[in-house]
């Protein structure tokens, strides 16, 4: 019995592995509940107005902007992982652009197996596994502290670019 395996765990303590499924769904989650953030933040800005109402905005649009960026990176994580289509792919990344479109979507992945299974951290005999990009992704898998960190890097770096480009404004 080695240390990872879930029988030689304390007794009474629930090992629980961050599947494609549970990491996906926590995301798409957390984007539409930082909808609810961006959208309270906008409604207090109609109704309060001055500085109270610009804060409200700028918080949840923060909140919402880095989240939404998080799950635009695990919804590419998941397709590559899961072998989606890539309108498949296309299609959950564009569903965080529609306020609480990522939860459906959620819920019709999980419905048709999309996401079930694991991570792939080693090769099958599918031919696919050859193509470099696959072997890189695999070996990424196997070392998941260092794709968070990369990802965690990325998501950072541009969510700082777009603060530093300042919020959409109006044309005219």
């Amino acid at each position: 019995m080695t240390a990872t395996s879930p029988s030689a765990a304390p007794s009474g303590a629930r090992t629980r592995s961050l599947t494609p499924k549970r990491l996906y769904r926590v995301v798409a989650i957390a984007e539409a509940i930082t909808w609810t953030l961006l959208i309270s933040g906008l409604i207090t800005r109609a109704v309060v107005g001055g500085e109270t109402g610009d804060l409200a905005v700028r918080v949840g649009g923060s909140i919402h902007g880095f989240v939404f960026l998080a799950y635009g990176a695990t919804a590419v994580l998941t397709a590559i992982n899961q072998r989606w289509g890539v309108g498949v792919g296309l299609l959950a990344v564009v569903t965080a652009v529609i306020p609480y479109a990522t939860v459906p979507f959620d819920l019709w992945a999980h419905r048709s197996g999309r996401l079930d299974g694991d991570w792939r951290r080693e090769a099958t005999d599918d031919p696919r596994d050859a193509v470099w990009f696959d072997r890189l992704v695999r070996w990424m898998l196997r070392h998941p502290y260092l794709l968070g960190a990369l990802l965690l890097a990325a998501v950072v770096v541009i969510f700082v670019v777009l603060l530093q480009l300042g919020p959409p404004v109006p044309k005219g």
